[in-house]
């Protein structure tokens, strides 16, 4: 048991566990990969393992701010905006992007969490919670990343977990 915040992502379960000083204080549903779990660069899958918050993207920015390479584009999230790139992977919000802990697992080499840029972020409410469809990365709902940004720092510990609890 992990002591102070830490982070649970179960991939069966499609959820995001909060604990603090060993107690779950929230469960949040999430999407994880379409490709399910997995390491390799370019796989498309979520990486399994330890992992911690290195950098908190977006604090303060609006509900729906939109981000393309980590950066707000200015733009607010609608259907208007959805319609005009229909293709594009939505990353809203907040970015809490990770880092692995594990060298040959998630970190170093082809396996490098960091260098595969995933993240755990806003999406459109439009998009469904509890089942995978991202391309790696672990989506939100805008109001839960809010949330889950407010009440973690920098260098959270974050576990995923290909089964659940």
């Amino acid at each position: 048991m992990r002591e102070g915040v830490w982070v649970l992502i179960e991939l069966a379960a499609q959820r995001l566990t909060l604990f603090a000083e060993g107690q779950a204080l929230r469960q949040y549903p999430v999407s994880t990969a379409a490709n399910g779990p997995g390491e390799r660069l370019g796989s498309g899958c979520t990486p399994r393992g330890l992992h911690r918050v290195r950098l908190k993207i977006g604090a303060d920015c609006p509900l729906g701010t939109v981000f393309v390479g980590r950066r707000p584009t200015g733009e607010i999230y609608s259907e208007a905006l959805a319609a005009a790139y229909p293709g594009r992977d939505w990353i809203l919000t907040r970015i809490l992007w990770l880092t692995g802990c594990e060298p040959g697992r998630n970190r170093g080499g082809q396996v490098d969490t960091l260098r595969r840029f995933i993240y755990i972020h806003g999406c459109p409410d439009s998009e469904p919670m509890g089942v995978p469809g991202s391309h790696g990365c672990i989506r939100m709902r805008n109001r839960d990343i809010i949330e889950l940004f407010a009440a973690i720092p920098k260098g959270t510990a974050v576990e995923i977990h290909a089964e659940a609890s």
